[in-house]
């Protein structure tokens, strides 16, 4: 299937936060030279979602208030692919586990066989969804990305593992957030970043979601909750 690389694609980020009461840090990436979108940038694990990712069946779900914030401005019924995909993406580009150990029942995709072989199922539980970002126009690929916070407790096995990831991203480490802005970074990381330094500190998932907005006709912050964020005097 030919994919249109002018098309706004779904996709899925996921920031994994490691210590986060004592000493936080994320992970992140660097992106090759020739990457066609965003190229030797440091950024978070993640990609577009995959038609697989929509009949993967996840071990446990969303938290209920992230269902709800991942409907609002979105066609019906993305919110478990998109977990999927981030889930996928996370193992894909860094080969951490987000899952629960089960066996897979009936055929498993190309794109999950590594992931079933290693004995988990995915679990989304822990996924916590918190900025939603589309791509400004005029950019080589377009995505309506959602980010997604995930504690690194809930990962599977040895944090600085790194061994089963794919040479998508290079440099992989974990940043000291208090670090992370002297990386070279996408404008959008940059506020996602802050973000996620105004709720370190917080395990729940956010009540409201930033969504920055890019299209032909205007630039919007705005809150998925039904309100607009107010204009800055």
């Amino acid at each position: 299937m030919t994919v249109d690389k002018t098309a706004i694609r779904n996709a899925a980020t996921v920031i994994v936060l490691r210590d986060r009461l004592t000493n936080p840090s994320i992970l992140m990436g660097q992106r090759g030279a020739k990457a066609a979108f965003m190229p030797n940038k440091f950024v978070f694990p993640g990609g577009a979602v995959d038609a697989s990712d929509a009949d993967v069946a996840l071990a446990t779900d969303l938290p209920a208030i992230c269902r709800d914030r991942l409907a609002e401005r979105s066609e019906v019924g993305l919110q478990d692919a998109l977990a999927a995909a981030a889930i996928r993406e996370l193992w894909e580009e860094t080969g951490l586990i987000l899952g629960q150990p089960d066996r897979w029942a009936g055929p498993v995709s190309e794109d999950w066989a590594g992931f079933a072989q290693m004995g988990y199922r995915p679990s989304a539980q822990a996924l916590q969804f918190v900025f939603r970002a589309v791509t400004p126009p005029g950019r080589p690929r377009r995505f309506d990305a959602r980010f997604f916070l995930v504690d690194a407790s809930a990962v599977q096995g040895d944090l600085d593992d790194f061994s089963h990831a794919s040479d998508e991203l290079s440099h992989l480490q974990w940043v000291p957030l208090k670090r992370a802005r002297e990386f070279d970074l996408p404008f959008i990381t940059e506020v996602v970043l802050a973000e996620i330094a105004a709720r370190v500190t917080d395990p729940k998932p956010p009540e409201t979601v930033p969504f920055f907005l890019n299209n032909e006709e205007e630039n919007l912050f705005l809150k998925l909750r039904g309100y607009s964020m107010p204009d800055a005097d």
